[in-house]
């Protein structure tokens, strides 16, 4: 209680500082009672950092409403619409009609109106062009299209699956080979100085650079996109599994030798869940490193896949197809992001405790 000259005027100031401020979007920040809390976080709380879904959310609503402000025909008569359905139904179903068609007869009626006669003088305004961005709509069309009928031949589950097979070979040889390694280098100063050289005149090569000295190696094979992907995973997972291994603590090591482990049981019991959340923040950045190679090699050498989708439809201009297929690519980037952060969550439930 505040007490003195002015007390009352200091606790009605203060509670005028709790009290919840009747913003639009109070929703977005209440707690699970309902109410609005204000607390004092030290800078770098994990706690704080985490919850950030309702932020998410919101700025995903903000992207999406530009891009259909930005893409949205604004002012076209209604005229030209019902012009627009009466073509669609004149067509068979291999042919379309779309907006894109739209606007262009709108364009050439403001030049030669008698070729439209009957409708009236068309205008319209647009930010930004389907030819440089498509509209959502369009997207969702060209995705709706692309999971039903499929595309060059193979139906989108199985562009999925191909990608996925891929990425799931290179990334099980470059954890297979480069975890061993690291762990050799963080425990051996002998194997540190063997590898060392190696390891770190290779790293520094990025593996889109050697995308073509891949295909003339291995050809356009799958064997060439694995072994691309191997080796865009083995230097992260190396050095993810030596930076793990010296971060041990040693007074845990000499903890357990004082107790009578052996050797093999401090690497067991010590070592390895030490090291553990490392590997496992190495294998989240070999993924998305491995992602997007495989997405890169598909464009140059494959006939199949998300990044062969891409390269395909390139070809035909059709921005609504490739943007669906980038847009399936990030979503299943995030993902498997996700997926990991949940399996290291309930893997390692003592990261982070010491």
């Amino acid at each position: 209680m505040v007490e003195g000259p002015g007390g009352h005027a200091v606790k009605e100031n203060i509670e005028q500082q709790n009290r919840t401020a009747n913003w639009p979007f109070n929703w977005l920040f209440r707690g699970k009672t309902g109410q609005s809390t204000r607390k004092t976080v030290t800078f770098g709380d994990a706690a704080e950092v985490s919850g950030a879904l309702r932020w998410t959310i919101f700025s995903l609503i903000v992207i999406l409403a530009l891009w259909f402000i930005s893409t949205r025909v604004w002012g076209l008569p209604q005229a030209w619409y019902d012009y627009s359905d009466e073509v669609k139904a004149g067509l068979a179903e291999n042919e379309s009609y779309g907006q894109r068609d739209l606007l262009r007869d709108c364009d050439r009626a403001a030049d030669n109106p008698e070729d439209f006669p009957g409708l009236p003088a068309c205008s319209y305004t647009q930010w930004l062009s389907e030819s440089v961005l498509p509209s959502p709509g369009q997207v969702w069309d060209a995705t709706w299209d692309f999971a039903r009928n499929g595309y060059s031949g193979f139906t989108l589950w199985q562009h999925l699956w191909l990608s996925f097979s891929r990425l799931a070979k290179g990334l099980f040889w470059g954890v297979a080979i480069g975890v061993p390694i690291g762990l050799a280098m963080g425990l051996s100063s002998r194997w540190r100085g063997i590898f060392d050289p190696i390891v770190e005149l290779l790293r520094p090569i990025p593996p889109l650079a050697l995308i073509p000295l891949f295909i003339v190696w291995f050809g356009i094979g799958e064997e060439g996109k694995v072994n691309l992907l191997l080796f865009a995973a083995v230097w992260i997972m190396i050095i993810a599994a030596r930076s793990g291994v010296l971060a041990v603590n040693t007074t845990k090591v000499h903890a357990a030798y004082s107790l009578g482990a052996s050797k093999a049981q401090v690497l067991r019991h010590v070592i390895l869940p030490n090291a553990l959340p490392e590997i496992f923040t190495g294998l989240r950045v070999a993924i998305g490193v491995c992602w997007g190679t495989l997405v890169a090699a598909e464009l140059l050498g494959a006939s199949s896949g998300l990044g062969f989708t891409i390269f395909k439809a390139r070809q035909f201009f059709l921005l609504d197809l490739m943007l669906s297929a980038v847009i399936l690519i990030s979503i299943l980037g995030v993902t498997m992001d996700v997926a990991m952060r949940m399996a290291e969550k309930r893997l390692i439930p003592w990261r982070g405790k010491g």
